[in-house]
Order: C-alpha cells, then sequence, then structure tokens
C-alpha cells in the first residue's frame, strides 16, 4: 500500500481536520486583534498540522506491514490463502480476514465436493462400460457359435442379451439426469397396481424363462408419486429379483397400510443377502457377495432406486435372510412436503 492510498482512505478524516482547523481559525480571528490573531492561528494551524501529519504517518507505517502481506499472497496466487494471511491489527480486518477465511472454506468444500461428484462419475462410467460390454462379448459369441442352432435359439438368446444392454443404458440415463430431478418430474395420483404390472410385463421372458411365479395380493391403491421414476425404481427391484431368485422361484407384490404410510412390498425367494451386507445394499457401486459370486452387477440399481425414492419423497429398504427370501419395500408417506425436493 503506497502512501498515496493510505491518504484517500484516510481522506474523511483529513476532511474532517481542515474543518475543524477552519472554525477554530475563524474564532481566534475574531476574538483578538488582527496582529495576535495572525500570530496565533500561524501556531496553531503549524502545530496541529505537525501533529496530524505525525498520526497519519505513524498510522502509514504502521499498517504498510500488514498491507504488504496481504499484496504478497495475493500476487504469489497460493491455493493455501487461509494459512498464509497475516494477523489483523484491528477489529475491522478481523472481521474482513474472518470472513475471507469463510468463503475459503465454503469455495473448497464446493470444490472438494466437485471432485469427489467427478470420481464417481468417473467410476461409474469405467463400471458401465464394463459390465455393458459382456453382453455384447456374449452376442458375438452366440453369432460366432451358431452352427447348429436355431434360429429362434439364437433369436431368443439375442434378446436376453439385448434385455440387459438396455437395462444398463436405461440405468446410466437415470444416473446422468438424477442431479437434475428437481426439472424433471410430475406428482399426480398414480395406480400402483398398474405401475407394478407394467414392470413385470417388462420383464415378462424373464419371468417365463426363469420359471419364476408372480403373485400380486392387492387391488386398486394410488400413491403421489412421478410415473416415469417411480417406474424405474420398481424397475430396478424386480429386475434384482430376477437376478438372485433360482429357477421355479417366486416374486410377490402386497401392500400394507397404517396411519403413517402405505408400503409396497416386493419380495422374491431367492438366494437372501448375508447380515453383513445388508447394511451397505444401497451404497454406490456396492455389489456385496452375492454380486461376486451370483451375477456379474454394477451395484448401481438399487442406491439409484433409493435416491429417486428419497428425491420423491419415498423411501425404500430391505430384509431380507439368506437363502430364503429379499423383500424390498417402498414407503409412500401419507403426510408429505414437497418443498424439501
Amino acid at each position: 500500500m503506497s502512501l498515496i492510498q493510505y491518504l484517500k482512505d484516510k481522506r474523511y478524516f483529513i476532511g474532517l481536520y481542515i474543518l475543524i482547523m477552519l472554525f477554530v481559525s475563524l474564532i481566534m480571528l475574531i476574538s483578538a486583534s488582527r496582529q495576535h490573531a495572525a500570530n496565533n492561528i500561524l501556531y496553531t494551524n503549524v502545530g496541529c498540522f505537525f501533529i496530524a501529519a505525525v498520526y497519519l504517518m505513524s498510522g502509514y507505517y504502521y499498517r504498510r506491514t500488514f498491507y504488504r502481506e496481504l499484496n504478497d499472497i495475493i500476487e504469489s496466487g497460493s491455493a493455501e490463502i487461509a494459512a498464509a494471511l497475516p494477523a489483523a491489527q484491528n477489529y475491522q480486518q478481523a472481521q474482513y480476514l474472518e470472513l475471507l477465511k469463510k468463503l475459503n472454506d465454503a469455495h473448497s468444500m464446493q470444490l472438494q465436493q466437485l471432485h469427489n461428484e467427478k470420481r464417481d462419475h468417473q467410476d461409474f462410467i469405467m463400471s458401465w462400460i464394463h459390465e455393458v460390454k459382456l453382453p455384447i462379448a456374449a452376442s458375438r459369441l452366440l453369432l460366432e457359435n451358431s452352427t447348429g442352432k436355431t434360429v429362434d435359439y439364437l433369436v431368443d438368446k439375442l434378446e436376453d442379451e439385448l434385455g440387459k444392454i438396455d437395462n444398463y443404458v436405461e440405468q446410466a440415463l437415470y444416473y446422468s439426469r438424477i442431479d437434475s430431478f428437481s426439472k424433471d418430474y410430475f406428482i399426480t395420483e398414480l395406480e400402483l397396481d398398474q405401475i407394478s404390472k407394467d414392470s413385470v410385463k417388462k420383464y415378462a421372458k424373464l419371468f417365463i424363462d426363469k420359471h419364476i411365479r408372480f403373485t400380486m395380493s392387492y387391488g386398486h391403491h394410488l400413491v403421489q408419486s412421478d410415473r416415469k421414476w417411480l417406474g424405474f425404481i420398481i424397475d430396478q427391484i424386480v429386475s434384482n429379483c430376477l437376478k438372485y431368485t433360482g429357477e421355479g422361484g417366486e416374486i410377490s407384490f402386497r401392500v400394507e397400510e397404517d396411519g403413517n404410510e402405505r408400503r409396497l412390498l416386493i419380495q422374491d425367494t431367492g438366494i437372501g443377502i448375508k447380515q453383513e451386507d445388508i447394511n451397505r445394499v444401497f451404497d454406490k457401486g456396492f455389489t456385496g457377495s452375492n454380486g461376486r459370486s451370483h451375477a456379474k452387477s454394477t451395484g448401481m440399481g438399487l442406491y439409484l432406486a433409493k435416491r429417486m425414492a428419497l428425491k420423491l419423497g419415498h423411501d425404500l429398504s430391505v430384509q431380507s435372510e439368506e437363502n430364503s427370501y429379499t423383500k424390498l419395500i417402498i414407503h409412500f408417506p401419507k403426510i408429505r412436503n414437497y418443498y424439501r425436493m
């Protein structure tokens, strides 16, 4: 900080000093003889100017150290601004430095969050590419080894692989939209049984191929939700049930209700989930021992279903017993606050 800049900052003090000295000089001029008044005014102004100049110069040299250190930080472009800030010399500087530290902390948190999101996005893309290559490779092997196989057999198997690719593409599509969810939903009264049947129809071929029974023990129930996003949630649950339920198993749909909420329960008779895994099934990328030993999985289906359920004002929970069953429960609260979306 130069002396000129410092004096500019002190312009109000200098202006006040000039006014006071003019007023004092005027009083002295009218209250005594002109000869005595001129001498007194001269001595008074010279003396006061000297005192004011000493005050300003002392203040300038006292403040100069602080502003020099601050200027060095600005010119260095260091990322560690908060740690390098000079010590405050008065309350005003302390307030500004505190504000600067808080802004720096907030910026660092936002930067870290963006970094984490970017890393998660890259992890998902890498996992997705790896998984979607599997059905593509399987389709190519089917075509290369098609000698002696009927057209119907090949079409049937290719449909299975295309269904897997379609599911992965759908996951990627919803994953890309989840952060802009608030711009893409429309809450209406929906018939729960119809949405459930639509999801089962989508996977009808897998039900038939694996001889899995489908039962629905409830009638007409209305819930408030978005058709597209709720449909995706149920699709992911049904897909997961089909993946881990053996041939001849069963997937059942039923509805429970109490004073607080309505619940859609989707239960399979599959391999279940180990107790050490059950609290992590909604974590991003978590496949658990089932995902590693029984089926290929990106670990994104239930993670996306849980996130979307929460964004819709619902919730998703799981109950399971290993080698017996898995039950996914969608909770529809009867009193909800849409302002939280």
